[in-house]
Formats: C-alpha cells, structure tokens, sequence
C-alpha cells in the first residue's frame, strides 16, 4: 500500500456564513431597522404640537367623571346586551344550519351570507330608520338600548352562527352515540351533551367577537341617542367639538383600552389551556 492511499481525504473547507450565522444576521439587521424607525419618529415628530392637540390635562380631567360613570357604562350595556342577543339569535342560526329539514339550511345560509356581507352601519341605519318606516308606530322594546343589542346582535349573531357550528362539528361524533346508547333522544343530548362541550372549544372565538362589539357598539351614534345616552365615541366627539381639541377623542380611545386589553389577556390564556389540554 502506497503513501498516496493511506492519505486521509480532508473534506473542502465550506465557504460562506453558516446557516445559524445567518439568522443571527438576519435578526441583527431587523432589530436595527426597528430601532432607526422609532429614533426616525422621535426626531421628527412634533410633540409639542401633539401634545398640545391631545394631551390636555385641563381638558381630560373636565370628562371625569362623566366618561367612566355614564359613556363607559353605556358602551358596556349596549355590548353586553348586543352580544346576549347575538348568542341567542346565532345558537338558533347554527342548529338550523346542521338541520335536516332543507329549508332551514337555506334560510340559515342566506341569512349568515347577507349579514357578514354588509357593514355594520347599515345595519344600525335600517334599524334606525328602515323599521319605523316599515312598522309606522312600532317601538322597540328598550329603546336606544334596545334598538342597539338588536342592532349588534343581528350582526354578531351571523358570526357566532358559523362558530357554534364549526364548535358543534368538532365535538366527536361517538359522543352523540353514546348519549343517544344512554337513551337520550337527540335533542336532549345536543343540549346536554353536545352544546356544553363545544362552547368549551369555542370560548375564545366567541370573546374575540365580544371585543369586536365592544368596538362597534361607537355605531349607536347614527341611531341619534340622548346626552345621557352616549357611549364612549360619541361623548369624545362631542366634547372634542366643543373645546376644539382632541384630547377627549384620546381619553375615549385609552378608556376602550382599558376593556380591550384585558378582555385580549383572557382570550390568550384560554387559547393557551386550550391548547395543553389537546396535548
């Protein structure tokens, strides 16, 4: 055996950065796009005059303690109420989507296609202008806040339907059999046993669309309310009107915050236990 072929063979020395050399580039190089954006708008913003436009302190202390007492109140009376209106009307929406019966299906599914496609506010103005015209001297029960939870819950109601439905198909099919072994018939164990476990997997869907109404529930303002009527958007535009400054539009945005953000946390964390438990 020659020297030449005991000559252990050296693989070629690889060229160019390693892959995980990359990705720490290619995180190096973002991180520093992030911060010459933020030192980019802190050079050329003018925050005196923001400040002077938005951050009256004399200004947001006149909203107290009306925007918490009488605007937040109402915002969440008119989303809890749309919202309760919205689950009723979309728990009906999604058993006649799984109906047997033909019609029921059609009727479900134009009525899902119809209300997702248009936009809120118009909803808001047919049931503000629309039904008293249709129905001369028909009053909705409640008033403003009743013609708001119809409002939102006729919207919300087409997204919860599709919901509850995805939520009901996901509960496994043995689980209507063996209620049905047990001799419930099938709509007792729907409600007793099929219901209670999909809202379990539908939970944080369903306080999403809560968030979403909390938001919409500013549309009230096109169904004309009273000054002790307002919610959150209206009382900041009225005060924002009034004193030609928009710290009360401010003020109203950091008081939906104060719903949102939490409400956000709790789907987080139902989203995360939801996802342990697949495991």
């Amino acid at each position: 055996m020659t020297d030449t072929d005991t000559q252990v063979q050296v693989p070629p020395r690889r060229k160019g950065l390693t892959r995980r050399q990359k990705r720490s580039l290619s995180r190096g190089v973002q991180y520093a796009l992030f911060v010459a954006a933020v030192v980019a708008l802190a050079v050329t913003a003018d925050w005196d005059r923001l400040q002077n436009q938005f951050a009256q302190k004399d200004i947001a202390r006149q909203m107290f303690p009306d925007v918490i007492t009488m605007a937040l109140k109402n915002t969440v009376l008119y989303t809890v109420s749309g919202f309760a209106v919205g689950l009723a009307l979309g728990m009906v929406i999604a058993l006649m989507r799984l109906s047997s019966v033909r019609p029921y299906r059609w009727v479900a599914g134009l009525y899902i296609e119809i209300f997702r496609g248009l936009p809120a506010l118009l909803i808001f103005v047919f049931i503000g202008v629309a039904v008293p015209l249709a129905f001369p001297g028909t009053e909705i029960a409640g008033g403003t806040y009743g013609k708001v939870a119809l409002a939102l819950g006729l919207v919300a109601a087409a997204y919860m339907a599709e919901t509850i439905r995805a939520g009901i198909q996901a509960v496994p099919k043995g689980q209507m059999e063996a209620a049905r072994s047990l001799g419930f018939s099938p709509a007792r164990a729907m409600v007793s046993i099929i219901i209670p476990q999909a809202f379990r997997i539908i939970l944080p869907p369903l306080t999403n669309e809560l968030v979403l109404l909390f938001k919409d529930s500013s549309l009230v303002l096109f169904l004309g309310v009273t000054l002790e009527e307002r919610e959150l958007t209206k009382f900041g535009r009225d005060l924002a009107s009034t004193t030609a400054n928009s710290t009360p539009i401010l003020v109203a945005g950091l008081c939906y915050l104060l719903v949102t953000v939490p409400l956000g946390f709790v789907v987080r964390r139902m989203e995360a236990k939801a996802q342990e438990a697949v495991k």
